[in-house]
């Protein structure tokens, strides 16, 4: 049961000898390399991506959960000489030495990584890894949710998904761990192992990156890209990309631990309703299926006590645009309704004696479904399926680290360590097959807390799990979103306003929580139910404090969606960081404060209390205050000022925001009447953007074409202001025409001429005029901006200023 073993901080067992070239084998896109100690494959998926699979005699390996695409049918050239073999795609150079064996990774003539010794495995605990050399100012970010820092060279970690209730400025070791690091010299990593693990980023030794497991799969992949953006898009090709989101994930979340009865829950529906609150969705957590904590856990069927007309609550709530999210666990307690239907179905993962496996932890007396056999989840799917069928929209699966994982627990492919941090993702993959297979009309929604690499692909909407409500919990969610988005999961998010803890309300926490959850993925407050998270509950000064900014999240759908379509497309996060922004600046590889959303914004949520103004990290380029518009530029750290109504929120110059009216819920959604927001600069002489629309329901509506983009450009030619609006595409319920209001921002003086397609258009004099008219224009000298009103019925409409 070896390869190659050598000496190392996790490996005690003698070393024995390095694995030796035999024969070689190249069949399409795979390169297979015969060695004394067993086999390595070479699997090239695209030109800048390659697998290295080494299977050792005798180990056990485990399926990748992480790789979704199928070796592509790519053009590799191989050449041979007395001690190597150099294998060649258009974007990647493997060489590989024949004694002993060691690879390393080349593109376009440069190094990007190589093994420090390859392969290495311990023969008496069964651990085994890699080992790579590392690079002078080499930074590497990745790794799942950690507060760290951005940068995690330097540290060693578990790699194994675990809770860490109530977490604030540090941790290292949380939810969601991902053997996955992203380089500064442009590559990813990804150890496709799914085993409880360890990862050292040259904390034992500066100059080496190890990866060490207790079993699972003995592969890693290799990626290379031009720029991070490509790095992460070839990443989500390869591990499988976000499907699109129906709309309504996009707006507000009424959620907290938890509504305990149909009363409540209706209650809190129409107080949003009565405040003039815009809502989307509410949340049941755990007293849908039970009257307290603790005992019910693994009913999963509606207590009729509390929920006496679970169906007529489900259409109303739907009736009003309110979707109704579920919480479920993966836990069955010997206590529940179903235990006994559980173990008579098989679903219960078994211990070492072949029975149901049982265990003591927070909740009760427990078995927990095995999710890896085909009996759990044939079970565990009727049970979705019976909610989704009552009207049930989404589904939430907590504790799926899983919380409590006994290591003597049998599943139906391996141990619980050997598959410990794949169980989330495999429970996603079932509601989401299943949904697709039941369901094929709906777009699934599926929020969990765990998972690995590659769940993305079944729609997972992670969040950064029970975190401290606290200024320390706030500061690293913008790390721990970043970390996360540039893994493939660009719907991170966090309990707006924190959930653990927190024995008296702070309002100013609270405000600065939501205005920063207004650029987040989801935004949904949370909290253990002491201190109401729901903005409804608070006093009129924090309602009329923040009901702007949640107006302006549904202002922002347009924009929003099209973050969404760019995710699904291509893996670009929705939160992106800085360094995006200009590739050369490395300093801003470790900016974890500020960030951008989207192309257009600039934001850096305020985590301290009583500032009156906040540094924000410029990365280059022409920026104004949302608010204030005040011009910024350059590479330096600003001081923002703020008050309690405004964080720093800065839009790009050259950047179109499309707009719409606020709505009660997305279910009223519309963009016949749209808000193009330009923002003009003497810098930019050239800039586009685009807004993508469907009606925000269709599955694959992309795949299908049943879809409209809108594209917008600009260029200033010797003085004279040109915009074209072009649209494409088709889907039912398009509008036919929209009236858009193009707004110019910094526009520096009140034009003389104005057209629309050739024709002359009014500059009027007064707003109210402005207001009642169409085709018609006006310019407000304080505020700089210019405002054009557009009848756009045709595919191409040009505009032009002078």
């Amino acid at each position: 049961m070896r390869l190659l073993l050598i000496f190392i901080v996790f490996l005690s067992a003698p070393a024995l000898l390095a694995a030796q070239y035999q024969q070689h084998n190249l069949q399409g896109s795979t390169l297979t390399v015969d060695t004394d100690e067993g086999a390595v494959t070479l699997n090239f998926y695209q030109n800048d991506v390659v697998e290295a699979f080494y299977q050792a005699k005798g180990v056990k390996q485990l399926p990748s959960f992480s790789i979704s695409q199928s070796p592509a049918d790519i053009a590799l050239r191989l050449q041979e000489t007395a001690d190597k073999l150099i294998l060649s795609s258009a974007g990647l150079t493997v060489n590989i030495e024949k004694s002993p064996l060691k690879l390393s990774y080349y593109r376009s003539g440069k190094l990007l990584l190589a093994e420090e010794q390859g392969y290495v495995q311990n023969a008496d605990n069964q651990q085994h890894g890699f080992r790579f050399a590392l690079t002078p100012g080499e930074k590497l970010l990745g790794g799942g949710e950690r507060a760290l820092g951005m940068d995690r060279r330097g540290q060693k970690f578990p790699l194994y998904n675990k809770a860490h209730y109530g977490y604030s400025t540090e941790s290292s070791q949380m939810y969601f761990s991902l053997p996955l690091l992203l380089s500064s010299n442009k590559y990813i990593l990804l150890f496709d192992n799914s085993a409880k693990g360890e990862a050292d980023l040259g904390a034992t030794d500066k100059n080496v990156l190890q990866f060490s497991a207790e079993g699972g799969r003995s592969s890693y992949v290799v990626v290379a890209g031009d720029s991070y953006p490509q790095l992460v898009s070839n990443y989500t090709a390869l591990t499988g990309r976000q499907p699109l989101p129906a709309r309504w994930t996009l707006g507000n979340y009424a959620s907290r631990f938890g509504y305990h009865t149909e009363v409540e829950a209706r209650a809190v529906v129409q107080k949003f309703r009565d405040a003039k609150l815009p809502l989307d969705a509410i949340v049941l957590d755990l007293y849908w299926f039970g009257p307290d904590i603790q005992g019910h856990m693994g009913n999963l069927d509606w207590d009729r006590t509390a929920f006496p007309h679970p169906e007529q609550m489900l259409a109303d709530f739907s009736a009003d645009g309110v979707n109704t999210i579920l919480v479920t666990e993966p836990f069955v307690l010997t206590t529940s309704k179903r235990w006994q239907q559980a173990v008579a179905a098989g679903a219960i993962a078994r211990g070492l004696d072949g029975q149901p496996k049982t265990f003591d932890f927070y909740f009760g007396n427990t078995g927990l479904i095995d999710v890896f056999s085909e009996q759990g989840q044939n079970w565990f799917w009727q049970i979705y399926q019976s909610l989704t069928e009552q009207g049930v929209a989404g589904v939430w699966g907590d504790l799926g680290e899983p919380e409590v994982h006994p290591e003597d627990t049998v599943h139906a492919i391996g141990m619980a360590n050997e598959v410990h941090n794949a169980f989330g993702h495999q429970w996603a993959d079932m509601v989401y097959s299943g949904m697709q297979q039941h369901f094929p009309a709906k777009r699934p929604f599926i929020m969990m807390r765990a998972g690995a690499p590659g769940s993305q692909r079944f729609g997972m909407v992670p969040w950064t799990g029970d975190v401290d409500r606290s200024w320390g919990g706030l500061k690293p969610q913008v790390e721990l979103a970043l970390t996360m988005g540039l893994s493939g999961f660009g719907y991170i998010h966090s309990d707006l306003g924190g959930f653990a803890g927190g024995e008296t309300f702070d309002k100013e926490l609270y405000i600065r929580w939501l205005q920063y959850g207004v650029f987040q993925p989801v935004f949904r407050p949370h909290a253990q139910e002491h201190i109401a998270p729901e903005l409804v509950f608070h006093d009129k000064d924090t309602i009329d404090t923040l009901r702007p900014w949640l107006n302006l999240r549904y202002q922002l759908l347009p924009y929003n969606y099209t973050l969404a379509y760019q995710n699904s497309v291509s893996g670009m996060p929705l939160m992106r960081p800085l360094f995006f922004y200009d590739e050369t600046n490395t300093a801003l590889l470790d900016e974890k404060n500020s960030y951008l959303w989207g192309d257009a914004f600039l934001v850096a949520p305020v985590t301290e209390p009583g500032v009156t103004s906040w540094p924000v990290q410029l990365p280059g380029g022409v920026w104004f205050d949302y608010f204030s518009t005040k011009r910024y530029a350059g590479t330096t750290k600003v001081e923002v000022p703020v008050t309690l109504n405004t964080i720093p929120v800065l839009v790009k110059a050259g950047s179109f925001v499309p707009m719409t009216k606020p709505v009660q819920s997305t279910q009223d959604y519309s963009s016949e009447q749209l808000t193009l927001h330009y923002y003009a600069d003497s810098s930019i002489d050239c800039a586009k953007g685009e807004m993508y629309e469907d009606d925000g329901k269709t599955p694959d509506a992309i795949a299908k074409g049943e879809f409209e983009r809108l594209n917008f450009y600009y260029l200033n030619d010797n003085g004279t202001q040109k915009f074209e609006l072009r649209r494409s595409g088709d889907y039912n319920g398009k509008p036919q025409s929209r009236e858009v209001t193009l707004v110019v921002h910094n526009q520096s003086a009140k034009p003389s001429h104005i057209s629309i397609d050739g024709r002359y258009i009014q500059l009027v004099p007064q707003p109210a005029r402005f207001a009642r008219l169409e085709n018609v224009a006006y310019y407000d000298k304080a505020s700089r901006q210019l405002s054009i009103k557009v009848d756009w019925q045709a595919d191409l409409t040009q505009l032009a200023i002078r």
